[in-house]
């Protein structure tokens, strides 16, 4: 057995398991947000569950639409809080920040637990060594209620990220490569175990940045080992990348799969960029974006907003200075959430806004109108975007840093 399935023969109480077998695991965390709770709770209530497995182990949280930009959203937090005061669970509703990120400071999972949420980027948890499952709404409830999730046991397939990234290139820039390179289809229903020395020497941010957008890739599951290759186990494929080799790039409208190098589309006017969400909303990514925006301000054909992905980050950013810097260069920090990044509120683009931004999707609606061009980067060249109103290399409006 691989590493995954040694995880998930453990929760499932085997001696082994196997590539295409069906198990039954339990869960030790299930979450869900503003958008997903409510359809989950319609079908907790037709399943005619009348109790919580372990009201410790359920959470709800407001980060799509918070605060409410519409009624119906409203609504959907009253209800959230209704059954969150009935059944005792917990439900954090004045805008703490994304699911993601609030799981990843607040709730102390152990390597191979088992994560399951009701949201397609649940795979972010992978980051820190959790068997992470976005499910929909039917499965959420039934986990709800009874403790478990059932399951196909994934193939396994090992990227290995080998080497150092060069100045100018993060991890964001890693994982928009792989799903170029891949497809947005090419690991559909099978896992992906990162490794490699990047992997070992990469911090918690640049794995939960490559772990998130793990979906776009159509990973069921994510996980970062901290295993040496020979102690993982056989897997489907081995695939190594050099990180070494690669370049600045972006996700060009309107798929996460279309991929340039920044290099090949530098000029671009830009109307707006946004910097943010569960994707690359962390102290890093501003310290990053901050390099730039600390040097020059925003460019006055630009809307710039800053997303952060949590409350706990926007205190360190107003302790460290960065809050004053980002809004004194004339960017827009928003209460931490995913606002724009889904096209909720916050920064909704219009048919003939050209966006760069730091989140995880570009697909056409994404985030406004569907005919708005939404180009993918990292910080970095979202900053330069930003100061200089086009598209740019790393570098170009400020110098990088050296190391």
């Amino acid at each position: 057995m691989n590493e995954i399935e040694r995880y998930l023969a453990r929760a499932a109480g085997k001696e082994r398991v196997s590539a295409g077998e069906d198990i039954t695991v339990p869960v030790d965390l299930v979450m869900a947000h503003d958008v997903t709770a409510p359809l989950a709770l319609a079908q907790f209530a037709e399943i005619g569950a009348d109790r919580v497995f372990d009201r410790t182990k359920i959470l709800f949280i407001n980060d799509h639409i918070f605060p409410a930009a519409t009624v119906a959203a409203r609504q959907c937090h009253r209800q959230m809080g209704d059954f969150a005061r009935r059944y005792g669970v917990r439900y954090l509703k004045n805008g703490e920040g994304v699911i993601h990120q609030v799981v990843a400071e607040e709730f102390n999972l152990s390597r191979g637990s088992i994560l399951i949420g009701a949201d397609s980027h649940t795979c972010t948890a992978g980051a820190y060594g959790v068997l992470a499952f976005g499910v929909g709404s039917t499965e959420l409830a039934a986990a709800m209620a009874t403790g478990t999730m059932d399951i196909e046991v994934p193939p396994v397939h090992v990227i290995e990220l080998a080497g150092q990234l060069a100045p100018g290139v993060y991890a964001k820039d890693i994982i928009l490569f792989l799903i170029g390179r891949f497809g947005t289809d090419g690991f559909t229903d099978q896992a992906v175990l990162f490794s490699g020395i990047w992997v070992r020497q990469a911090s918690l941010d640049e794995k939960m940045t490559v772990s998130n957008m793990a979906i776009e890739m159509g990973a069921m599951v994510s996980y970062f080992s901290d295993n040496d290759l020979a102690d993982i186990g056989e897997v489907a494929q081995h695939h190594v990348i050099q990180v070494g080799e690669l370049v600045p790039v972006m996700a060009c409208p309107h798929s996460p799969g279309n991929i340039k190098a920044v290099g090949d589309i530098a000029g671009l006017p830009v109307s707006q960029v946004i910097i943010g969400s569960c994707t690359n909303g962390r102290l890093s990514d501003m310290q990053i974006a901050a390099e730039v925006l600390s040097e020059r301000p925003v460019h006055p054909e630009v809307t710039c907003i800053i997303l952060p992905a949590s409350r706990k980050i926007v205190e360190a950013m107003e302790r460290t200075g960065l809050t004053g810097q980002l809004r004194a260069a004339g960017a827009v920090i928003t209460n931490p959430g995913c606002g724009p990044c889904f096209g909720g509120h916050l920064g909704l683009a219009t048919a003939d806004d050209v966006v760069v931004a730091t989140t995880n999707r570009n697909f056409p609606g994404r985030m406004g109108a569907k005919t708005a061009n939404i180009y993918l980067a990292s910080p970095r060249a979202a900053a330069e975007a930003a100061v200089l109103g086009h598209i740019a290399a790393p570098g170009t409006a400020v110098p990088l840093k050296e190391g």
